[in-house]
C-alpha cells in the first residue's frame, strides 16, 4: 500500500495556474488539501475565484467550481505561506534552444521569503537536467538560515521534481490514473512528495533522484518526437514518389512489430516540440538523433507552405480556408502549433490571398494573426464555401465528421495534412 500524508490537511500553494497547474490545484483540493493557486495574471486569478476556467479542458471546470464553492481552492497573485509548494510555470526555450528558467527563478524568489523550515517544494514544470537543484540553490542562497540536510542545525527545506505526464483533453483523468515519477534532491524529499501525490494518484509512484526524473520526462517526449519525425519524413518521400503515405503506413503497420505513427504538418505543444531541445542543449555533441528529429519536424511546416503556395499560383486572388490552429485535436491550446506558423507565413508570402481560419475552440485569433491583413476567423461551412483552397491542418472532430459532399470539397483544391479526407 502506498503511504499517504498523515496529520491535518496540508496547505498547498500551486504556482502557475495554466494547463497543468490549475488541474493539479483542483485535484489536490478535491482530495482534501487546502489549495491556494498563484498566478501573475489577475484575469486568471479572478476567473478561478469565480469558479471558472480560462481555457478548455474537459471536466476541469466542474472540479474548480466545486473546490471553490467548498472553500478548498482560492487564487491570489502573491505567493503565500504554505506547507507545500508546487511550481508549474512555463519553461520555454531561448533562441539557442537552451531552457529559459526565468519563470522558475521568479517562482523561487516568491517562495523563499515565505519559508520557515520543513516545507516541501516540488517542481512540476518540464525542465532540463539540474533545474530542480538550480531552484533549490536559488532559494537557499536567499535563505542561508535554511538547508537541504539540516547541516549546522539549520531547518530543512525539501525539494523534489515530479514531471506531469498528461495528455491535453484527458488531463483530469490522467492526473489520477497515470503512473508518476518522483525524484528528490534527498530521499526524504522524494518520500514526502510521494505521500502528497498518493492522496489522489491511483497509478504507481516511482521514486528516483531529481536529475533522473527530469530526464525521464524529456526522454518520453523525445521518443515520440523521433517516431513522429520518421512518419513526417516518410510523407515528404511519398510526396516526391507519388505514393499515398497513409496507405503506405497502414500497410507497413500490418507487420506485428511495426507501429508507425501518423504524419502531419509539424509538431506542436509545449512538450514534444520543446523538450527534446533540453536534451540537445545538455549534451549537444551526443544527442545527434534527437537533434535531427527536431529538425525534421521543425521543417515540416515549410513543406506544407510550399505546397499551398504552389497551388495558389493558379488563382489571381486565392481564398484559403485554413482548418485548425490548435496543436492537437479538440483543444484550444495553440502553443508551438505548426498550424499557427503556417497560417502566418502564408499571409506573408501570399499578400493577395484571403485566409479564413476555422478554429472552433477559440473566440479570437492570436495576436500575430489578428494583426495581419486578410486573415479572419470564420465558421467551417462559410469558409469552405468561398474557398479556392481548403487546407486541413488539425483533425478536429468537427472536420472529421463533416460531410465532404455537403462541403463541396470535390470542387476545391484540398490539401489534407492529416489524412482525414483521403478516399
Amino acid at each position: 500500500m502506498t503511504p499517504t500524508m498523515s496529520g491535518p490537511s496540508p496547505v498547498v500553494a500551486v504556482i502557475g495556474l495554466g494547463y497543468i497547474g490549475l488541474p493539479t490545484a483542483a485535484i489536490l483540493a478535491t482530495h482534501g488539501a487546502e489549495v491556494i493557486g498563484v498566478d501573475v495574471n489577475p484575469g486568471t486569478v479572478d476567473a478561478v475565484n469565480r469558479g471558472e476556467v480560462p481555457f478548455v479542458e474537459p471536466d476541469l471546470e466542474i472540479s474548480v467550481a466545486g473546490a471553490v464553492s467548498q472553500g478548498r481552492l482560492r487564487a491570489e497573485t502573491k505567493t503565500p505561506p504554505a506547507d507545500v509548494y508546487v511550481v508549474a510555470v512555463p519553461t520555454p526555450f531561448a533562441d539557442d534552444y537552451a531552457a529559459d528558467l526565468s519563470y522558475i527563478e521568479a517562482a523561487a524568489d516568491g517562495i523563499a521569503p515565505q519559508l520557515r523550515g520543513g516545507e516541501l517544494v516540488i517542481l512540476e514544470s518540464t525542465s532540463p537536467p539540474g533545474a530542480t537543484k538550480h531552484m533549490a540553490d536559488r532559494i537557499l542562497a536567499d535563505r542561508p538560515d535554511l538547508s537541504l540536510d539540516g547541516s549546522g542545525g539549520r531547518p530543512v527545506v525539501h525539494f523534489a521534481h515530479c514531471p506531469e505526464r498528461v495528455l491535453p483533453g484527458r488531463v483530469m483523468v490522467e492526473l489520477v490514473t497515470n503512473d508518476r515519477i518522483v525524484g528528490g534532491l534527498t530521499r526524504v524529499a522524494a518520500e514526502k512528495a510521494r505521500d502528497l501525490y498518493a492522496t489522489f494518484c491511483q497509478g504507481k509512484i516511482i521514486l528516483s533522484d531529481a536529475v533522473t526524473a527530469e530526464l525521464a520526462k524529456l526522454v518520453e517526449n523525445s521518443y515520440r518526437d523521433v517516431n513522429i519525425a520518421f512518419a513526417n519524413e516518410l510523407s515528404v518521400i511519398c510526396e516526391k514518389l507519388g505514393v499515398d503515405v497513409w496507405e503506405l503506413i497502414d500497410l507497413a503497420n500490418h507487420h506485428p512489430r511495426v507501429n508507425i505513427l501518423q504524419p502531419g504538418p509539424g509538431v506542436g505543444g509545449h512538450c514534444i516540440a520543446v523538450d527534446p531541445w533540453f536534451i540537445v542543449s545538455s549534451a549537444p555533441e551526443e544527442a545527434r538523433l534527437i537533434r535531427t528529429a527536431r529538425e525534421v519536424n521543425d521543417a515540416k511546416p515549410e513543406v506544407v507552405i510550399e505546397r499551398v503556395v504552389q497551388k495558389a499560383g493558379r488563382f489571381r486572388s486565392p481564398r484559403i480556408a485554413a482548418l485548425g490552429l490548435a496543436f492537437k485535436p479538440d483543444i484550444d491550446d495553440l502553443r508551438e502549433s505548426p498550424a499557427r506558423r503556417i497560417v502566418a507565413e502564408l499571409a506573408d508570402r501570399l499578400p493577395e490571398a484571403q485566409i479564413d481560419v476555422v478554429e472552433p475552440h477559440i473566440e479570437e485569433l492570436p495576436r500575430e494573426l489578428a494583426a495581419r491583413d486578410r486573415i479572419g476567423l470564420a465558421k467551417l461551412e462559410e469558409a469552405v464555401d468561398v474557398a479556392d483552397i481548403v487546407l486541413l491542418l488539425v483533425d478536429h472532430t468537427q472536420f472529421k465528421d463533416a460531410d465532404q459532399q455537403t462541403l463541396g470539397l470535390a470542387e476545391k483544391v484540398v490539401i489534407d495534412t492529416r489524412g482525414v479526407w483521403r478516399g
